[in-house]
């Protein structure tokens, strides 16, 4: 099922929750593949990756999300059914999707997905996002990966996990994403120390997330 599968995740933490999660699985061992964070510095990886003449079989985008439902919580691993930016969709693969939803059908929830060109922090905001966008949850990625793989027809889905719910307010860690999609680290470091209790919420919720990942990646290949 995952063979000659390419798995992107945004790099940093939720890439090193993945590959450790393959390390400690005995199956097959895909290619993961560090992505940066944001709608620009994906699209001009993505750009930079399709001169390199790959063409993968599937690709399978995993890392961590944002839920804009309240039966959504931290730490459910969801699966998306598509994904939807500026009121357009892109579908995900049914066929892979529905076998990565029978592997894992005891511990994930088939979703509708939001992608965003900023942190969506607020929990008023979540909360609308949901509705307006009949969304369940958001992140920062999905949307370009769908709409670039679709295009070179290549099988592509969405496997994530939440991290923050539509409850409570996260930093806004906009300002904290460079140009280039990376992290920087003062900038991030002065987002979370200038709002101390939803900093801890943040990371509380992240770490949780991260463990979670980490299994989820295992669940899928521990047989290939």
């Amino acid at each position: 099922m995952m063979i000659n599968t390419v798995i992107l995740v945004p790099q940093g933490a939720e890439y090193q929750a993945v590959c450790r999660g393959l390390r400690r699985s005995k199956g097959l061992r895909p290619t993961v593949l560090s992505i940066p964070v944001g709608i620009q510095p994906l699209t001009k990886y993505l750009q930079q990756w399709e001169q390199q003449k790959q063409s993968p079989s599937k690709v399978l985008v995993m890392g961590l999300c944002g839920s804009l439902r309240q039966r959504y919580a931290v730490g459910d691993v969801v699966l998306y059914q598509h994904c939807t930016y500026q009121r357009q969709v892109q579908e995900c693969d049914r066929t892979f999707t529905a076998q990565l939803y029978s592997r894992l059908h005891q511990q994930v929830s088939l979703v509708k997905g939001l992608t965003s060109d900023r942190v969506i922090w607020s929990a008023r905001e979540k909360s609308s996002l949901g509705e307006t966008s009949d969304s369940d949850v958001v992140d920062m990625e999905s949307f370009v990966a769908l709409q670039f793989f679709q295009q070179m027809g290549v099988a592509i889905t969405v496997l994530r996990v939440i991290s923050d719910d539509c409850q409570h307010d996260i930093p806004d860690l906009t300002p904290a994403i460079s140009a280039d999609g990376s992290l920087q680290t003062l900038p991030l470091a002065w987002g979370l120390i200038s709002q101390p209790i939803a900093a801890t919420r943040l990371i509380r919720g992240s770490l949780q997330g991260l463990k979670v990942l980490e299994k989820a990646i295992q669940s899928l290949f521990i047989n290939g």
